[in-house]
């Protein structure tokens, strides 16, 4: 429950954080986000239209696939912080402060590239192209900021015809920095083994599978020095499970000896979560 609890507050504080990067650093120097809020941003400046409406209506269908692709509990938090981004941008005056656009540029696109990052971590997204980026995902491991840059690669282009290739090229370094730091926080595509070594295999066994799922192989082993039989267990996981199957391994067996490596690719079936 306080979980749960702290996944909105954490969406909520990061969404607010959105539209303040908007409406205070980015909008007002015509930097524009990438993807679907570009877009937005992009017709709330050349229309009469509010920027934060056209956000939540051009979402609607993609919040569709999400809601068939990923799940309920996702698209509640990306309602979440769609509704959220788009009244705080109602609220925060569109004013910059700074007249540097170059600056806004990169400190804008570090903060909503913190806040979306955190907002993945919590479950949910900021819509748009983020969904569209999850649902590749599935598919495919990518880093999800490298992905979400490449396909806002287009509301560069826009952008460049629409207002002029400086602002693009501002835009192209916002959405690069984004990305880089989506990837610095949100780092689900990054794969561990795990090597355990312990004398109680079947506890350790027991109490991953029911927790984990993940597929285990189990090794007999033996000390070197001692000579006592051991087991060791092998599995890979997705570095958001870690901190989890730590505690669990440790609960099961507290001399238990773990090595953790990260992998560099996986073959065959293996669940992304």
């Amino acid at each position: 429950m306080l979980a749960r609890a702290l996944h909105w507050m954490n969406i909520i504080v990061s969404s607010a954080l959105i539209g303040f990067a908007f409406n205070m650093m980015l909008l007002p120097h015509k930097v524009l986000s990438g993807g679907v809020s570009g877009i937005a941003m992009i017709l709330g400046l050349v229309t009469p239209l509010n920027t934060g409406v056209i956000i939540f209506l051009l979402n609607v269908p993609i919040l569709i696939l999400g809601y068939l692709k990923l799940g309920n509990r996702f698209i509640i938090y990306s309602l979440l912080s769609i509704a959220v981004t788009a009244v705080s941008m109602q609220f925060i005056p569109l004013e910059a402060i700074s007249n540097d656009p170059i600056m806004s540029a990169i400190f804008g696109g570090v903060i909503v590239g913190i806040a979306t990052g955190l907002i993945f971590r919590s479950g949910g997204s900021t819509g748009g192209f983020d969904i569209i980026g999850m649902v590749l995902t599935l598919k495919k491991e990518l880093p999800l900021g490298a992905l979400i840059f490449a396909l806002n690669a287009v509301v560069v282009f826009i952008s460049g015809f629409v207002f002029d290739w400086d602002l693009a090229l501002y835009t192209m370094a916002s959405i690069y920095v984004t990305g880089k730091v989506i990837d610095a926080i949100h780092t689900r595509h990054v794969k561990l083994t795990l090597m355990i070594i312990t004398q109680k295999g079947d506890a350790v066994k027991k109490k991953l599978l029911s927790n984990l799922v993940r597929g285990i192989t189990v090794l007999d082993g033996e000390g070197a020095y001692t000579q006592e039989k051991r087991q060791v267990l092998l599995t890979v996981i997705s570095r958001y499970e870690l901190p989890d199957v730590k505690r669990w391994v440790a609960s099961a067996d507290p001399q238990a000896f773990v090595n953790i490596t990260q992998t560099v690719d996986v073959m065959g079936y293996f669940r992304r979560s």
